[in-house]
């Protein structure tokens, strides 16, 4: 097991009798104004006056674009197998609050989640600026891990990295940057170098970095901040696919190949598998005890839903196949696009609604050909992008479509679509609308 006598004791474990409000919409409420302010000095502050958990919490800390959430899942799932008492930490949820701090693959309980939360508001410092919700998340994340003793927790970053409340750790065990293209600019900057750069942000003096392949302006980022910083730099090869649902993976240091099942779908996830296994042969080369068997068991259990997801869905007692993938900006619409053209399907059925403040344009272009058909529909409780400027978009971008509509939700949009076509039909373009069609299905 990792060296957990290194791990605090000073965070008291809280009276099970005491009353929990059991809203954590409510208790975050607060906070959410204050929406994305980048920035460390207030987790410093926030995480000090909690006695800094995050010091006592062994960590792989991963950044990326996409593919951050399978390799977290991946890896999450290797060192559950292994017999480690694992923490994981991603974002966004997609239908409860609690999936985003797990030990072991289950979510934290609601109850403690909301204690967590009123122990981490009762330690911020009124006379300071206010942290926003994802710091107070992101402290009780750390605190729950600490007071749990967990041996290692896999940290998916929020936003960016340098400055992202994930990003207060000096010493991980392993970082990942699993792809870098042009989201969030609005935060991170116009080019992909500017976002390189803010992903780059969580390499650490010596400590190992793996990194996928990069766009060349990134990769040059990435690199020489690793020559200044020391660390060893590892880019794996892709797996190699075998037969349905298994790859082969090259070891670094020997010629030894793993073979492994692979249940995540796409041809990304031949990069995203072998980033998890390079940062899994980095712990091994520092004493941890993870075997093949816990690989191959590992990785075969490894689930990550509302991405590349085939789900039955059940309406007017007929059960349809449907595939489900958040694919929020153009770079995942590419790899969901290049996933259903394996498909002997003529067309595609697109059941789409995205936010304001994604390249609309972009996300139209990867995916939309001649002959597919379109059905937009707003995200339910949020900053959701305007449907008639998207259908006008989506002509711009491809007038061949053979239909484009508006519809005011995505159960009225999937009973339209699955009336009307045998086509293969897809919902995606937010993880929120995944969210909130799996949360009411």
């Amino acid at each position: 097991m990792g060296d957990s006598s290194l791990l605090i004791s000073q965070f008291p474990v809280p009276n099970s009798q005491s009353p929990v409000p059991v809203n954590i919409d409510f208790l975050l409420q607060p906070f959410q104004h204050f929406g994305v302010n980048l920035g460390l000095s207030r987790i410093v502050k926030l995480l000090d006056n909690l006695g800094n958990p995050h010091h006592q919490v062994p960590i792989i800390h991963i950044a990326g674009t996409n593919g951050k959430g399978s390799v977290c899942a991946y890896l999450s799932s290797v060192l559950t197998e292994a017999g480690y008492r694992t923490g994981r930490y991603t974002s966004p949820h997609l239908v409860d609050w609690t999936e985003r701090i797990c030990i072991n693959e289950q979510p934290i309980d609601t109850d403690d989640f909301c204690q967590l939360i009123l122990e981490v508001k009762a330690a911020i410092d009124s006379e300071e600026e206010s942290p926003t919700h994802f710091e107070v998340i992101t402290a009780a994340a750390w605190l729950y891990f600490a007071r749990q003793k967990v041996d290692i927790a896999v940290i998916e970053v929020g936003l960016g990295g340098r400055l992202d409340a994930t990003n207060v750790c000096s010493q991980p065990l392993v970082t990942i940057i699993t792809s870098i293209s042009r989201e969030h600019w609005q935060q991170l900057g116009p080019t992909v170098a500017d976002i390189a750069r803010e992903k780059a942000g969580i390499i650490k003096p010596g400590c190992p970095v793996v990194v996928a392949p990069l766009p060349p302006d990134a990769e040059k980022v990435v690199r020489t901040l690793a020559i200044e910083l020391q660390c060893p730099v590892i880019t794996p090869q892709p797996g190699f696919p075998l037969a349905t649902d298994w790859a082969e993976y090259q070891k670094i240091q020997t010629p030894e190949l793993i073979k492994y099942p692979l249940p995540l779908k796409g041809q990304i996830q031949l990069t995203n598998s072998a980033l998890a296994l390079a940062a899994l042969e980095i712990l091994q080369q520092k004493g941890w005890q993870i075997s093949e068997t816990a690989i191959v068991n590992g990785m075969g259990k490894t689930k990550w839903p509302g991405r590349m997801q085939w789900i039955t869905w059940k309406n007017d007692h007929q059960n349809y196949q449907l595939l489900i993938d958040g694919a929020h900006n153009p770079a995942a619409a590419e790899v969901l696009r290049n996933y259903v053209d394996t498909f002997d399907v003529k067309n595609i059925t697109w059941v789409m609604g995205m936010l304001a403040t994604k390249d609309h344009a972009d996300i139209f272009q990867e995916l939309l050909k001649r002959g597919d058909k379109l059905y937009l529909v707003p995200v339910p409780d949020s900053n959701s992008a305007n449907l008639d400027n998207l259908t006008n978009l989506a002509h711009e971008i491809c007038p061949e479509l053979s239909y484009c509509s508006t519809y005011p939700d995505v159960f009225s949009a999937l009973d339209a679509a699955f009336t009307s076509t045998d086509n293969l039909v897809v919902l995606c373009g937010s993880l929120y609308l995944i969210g909130h069609f799996l949360g009411n299905s």
